[in-house]
């Protein structure tokens, strides 16, 4: 039986209760010149607008909408796929799946060719796969990036849903006890400085070219540590083969009370944040009301709650449906 940090329900409060305090902080602005609030965009009405209740009211109404939720095919799309699929079938929208779909040039090429209505993408990925921006070049703003991305999918009749509040980026990682020998550094910038070049950092092949993995970590963080090309991951912090890896900010095992990651003080990767991306035709037959589900059932997915969601398919080996099931009931949208 892993340790978790904490109980999913703790989390979920948790993240509740900030999503609520922004929305008050928000509420005393002048104006409503701050419309996109935290997710960057989208609709300026509570997702929460059928009453105290939080759970997901179905409308009978909503049947005759039928949308096709897709995924591309690793447990974080099973599970996120799952949660806007099994969330809109709770409204009383008609929901098909087809999740699993392969990479996400397969899963975007079925998105504009009809295949699937939607599925959620990462906002750095879909600039830089669907629309060529060099990865230098994507705006480190969250905001920025993903304003930038719904202009470049408007022009191919697909609308990108308000943002998730976690990004899945990458995450320098190591264990406790490597971050206690190095003095528990925070950011990437001191552990730069206080575990120096002679220490292994184990990541995927590709790392070793790309300006966003070791590269960029030469040259903004001026950090040259020995690289050790691998696919383990934590399994390599575990043997000993490598004294930091390439982790990604939700990974499952971060769930455990083991590892340890480095603030990005400085920018190098880009922003990774979830936006269900819906063909337009759709969208428009979702309206408000559909938005409102999709926004009501990311708020509490904090980076913290989405590793022990993956944790539970990657390391409990649960069924990603059953964990969204999960997920949906202990977060009080269904019952």
């Amino acid at each position: 039986m892993r340790t978790r940090r904490l109980p999913l329900l703790s989390m979920l409060l948790a993240a509740l209760v900030l999503a609520l305090t922004v929305a008050a902080c928000g509420s005393d602005d002048e104006g409503s010149s701050g419309s996109s609030g935290s997710s960057g965009g989208g609709s300026s009405q509570s997702s929460d607008s059928g009453g105290d209740s939080k759970v997901i009211q179905k409308d009978a109404a909503n049947s005759g909408t039928t949308i096709t939720v897709g995924s591309k095919n690793f447990a974080e799309q099973y599970i996120l796929g799952e949660i806007y699929a099994q969330a809109l079938k709770a409204a009383g929208y008609t929901v098909k799946k087809q999740l699993d779909l392969g990479s996400e040039q397969i899963a975007f090429k079925a998105l504009k060719s009809g295949n699937i209505d939607a599925y959620p993408e990462y906002t750095g990925t879909a600039l830089t796969s669907f629309y060529k921006v060099k990865i230098d070049d994507v705006p480190r703003d969250k905001t920025k990036s993903y304003d930038q991305l719904k202009a470049e999918l408007a022009k191919d009749n697909i609308v990108a849903m308000p943002q998730t509040p976690f990004q899945n980026t990458y995450k320098v990682t190591s264990t406790k006890a490597t971050a206690e020998k190095y003095g528990n550094p925070k950011t990437l910038s001191e552990l730069a400085q206080k575990a120096g070049d002679k220490v292994r950092l184990s990541g995927f092949p590709e790392c070793r070219q790309r300006t966003d993995c070791l590269l960029g970590l030469n040259d903004k963080y001026d950090w040259h540590p020995k690289f050790v090309s691998s696919q383990g991951q934590y399994a390599d912090l575990d043997a000993g083969q490598a004294d930091f890896t390439m982790g990604f900010s939700t990974d499952g095992p971060l769930s455990l009370d083991k590892y340890v990651t480095y603030e990005d003080d400085k920018q190098l990767f880009p922003p990774y944040y979830v936006t269900f991306m819906v063909r337009k035709e759709v969208a428009d037959k979702l309206g408000e009301k559909g938005q409102a589900v999709i926004e009501k059932v990311q708020e509490p997915l904090t980076e913290e709650v989405m590793q022990e969601l993956n944790s539970r398919v990657v390391l409990d080996k649960q069924k990603p449906e059953a964990v969204a099931a999960d997920y949906l009931k202990e977060a009080g949208f269904t019952q």
